[in-house]
Parts: structure tokens; sequence; C-alpha cells
């Protein structure tokens, strides 16, 4: 092990002594230095965390959401100086915690609010004129093949809870005691000019999205969201994309294999 790595994983464990070969400009004690260095490593960590993931931590409450935070922190160092995104797999890890077992619906809450998270910091691409989709619309010879690539913020997290519910009473927007946790909801994320949105679709037009997410064309889409859900309303999803101006790109040839030159 290099004297890096040594350094790096000592910062994330407390367990580890003071890597050897540190002084100090002073002549302070190096193990007490490194000390502070490394609580104030831990501290910024579970603070990234906790600005990503408010409503996890409102959930909880602090004292939890900060000790389970530690747990991850130690176990996934940051891999990248961008701390935006950092814990973008916190959900995976809330899954398998086995102390937030009693709360089954946040490692949901997770999902959707780091969604938000990568909805923010998306690529800006512009919207397609919807002169040109409804020309593919009414083409015949396109329709059969067409693809329709989505804004790169546009995520769809279907969960078994009231995951939107639970996320939108800690924006004051509903109250929470007037959430069911256990109703199944899907939560669609984008952002639209600046502004980060989360609207709640029918599961019908959130299975229709996320197969054009997958690489579906338009009709394998819809067939696949009206297999699943009998009320699933082709118009009523199309209607939403360009509302909101989803759709970023048509095309005949599927988008996740197009051919190189």
């Amino acid at each position: 092990m290099n004297s890096q790595t040594a350094f790096a994983n000592a910062l994330l464990n407390p367990d580890l002594p003071c890597p050897s070969g540190l002084t100090s400009w002073n002549g302070s004690d190096p193990a007490q230095r490194f000390a502070v260095y490394r609580n104030n490593v831990m501290v910024s960590l579970i603070d990234a965390l906790a600005d990503s993931y408010p409503v996890v931590q409102a959930l909880v409450g602090e004292e939890f959401f900060r000790a389970m935070a530690r747990v991850f922190a130690m176990a996934h160092p940051p891999r990248s100086p961008v701390m935006a995104t950092y814990g973008h797999d916190f959900a995976e890890f809330v899954q398998s915690f086995t102390p937030a077992a009693q709360v089954p619906y946040l490692a949901d809450v997770a999902r959707l609010e780091m969604a938000r998270v990568w909805a923010y910091h998306a690529a800006d691409v512009p919207p397609i004129a919807l002169e040109a989709v409804q020309a593919a619309l009414a083409d015949p010879a396109q329709l059969t093949r067409l693809h329709f690539t989505l804004h790169p913020s546009v995520q769809v997290i279907p969960s078994a809870f009231a995951v939107l519910s639970l996320w939108a009473a800690h924006q004051g927007v509903i109250d929470m005691a007037s959430v069911d946790t256990d109703q199944p909801q899907t939560a669609l994320v984008f952002r639209h000019a600046l502004e980060v949105n989360t609207l709640e679709p029918s599961e019908g037009v959130g299975l229709f999205v996320s197969a054009l997410l997958g690489g579906l064309t338009l009709p394998e889409a819809a067939r696949a969201a009206s297999e699943l859900a009998t009320a699933f309303d082709l118009t009523q999803a199309l209607t939403l994309l360009l509302r909101w101006q989803l759709i970023t790109h048509l095309t005949t040839e599927d988008p996740h294999h197009a051919p190189t030159r």
C-alpha cells in the first residue's frame, strides 16, 4: 500500500492510526493534528449528504441520519472533486442498512432526492420544435421506427410507497398527517428552464417515459405501457412531454446503438 492510499484510508477510518512519516510545521503532535483533520473531513462528507438528502434526514432525525451517513462515508469515499453528486449511491446503501429497515420507504425517498440533484446539474439541451414532432407523428414511414430522445434531466422514480407525497409534505405542500405511506406512487423528475420539477404522472405515463428512456421506439413504449397499465393514454403522455418541452431529438435509429463513423 502506498503512502497516499494509507493516508486516504486513515482519513475515513478512525480505528486506523495516524499514518507514519507525518510532521507538523510548528512541532505540534502530528497525530493530534491529523485527528482534527480527519474529523473535519468526515463532518464535511456528512454535511454534503445532509444537503442532498434533507427529507431523508427529516424522516429519521438528525442524530440517526448523521450516524448512518458516517457509516456510508467511511465505506464510500468521494471519487470526484465535484461534491455536488457525492452520495449518488446512498439510496442503495440505505436499502441495505439494517437499522433503517423500520422505515421501508426511506431508500425510495433518497432516490427521489438524488434524482432532483441530478436534474439540477443536468446538461442544457434545447427542445425540438413542436412542428418537427407533429410531422414525425404524421408520417407512417417514420412512426413505426421513431425514437424520442428526452432531456438529460428526465428521470422516473417508481415506488411501492407514497414517495412523492412524503417529499411534498416536507416542502409544506401537503399535510404529513394526510399521507398514506403504503400508497404506491411514481415520480417524474425533470428540469424545465432553471427549475427542477417533481410531478406524479399516471402509472402508464411513468412506464411509457421509462420505456422511452430505455431506448424503445414510440410504438414499443406505448405498447409496453398499455400492457402493464390498461388505462394508459398515449395522447396524455405526449401532451405532457410536449407541454414541458422534454423531447430534444427525434431519430429512426436506436440512439443507444447508433452506428459509429
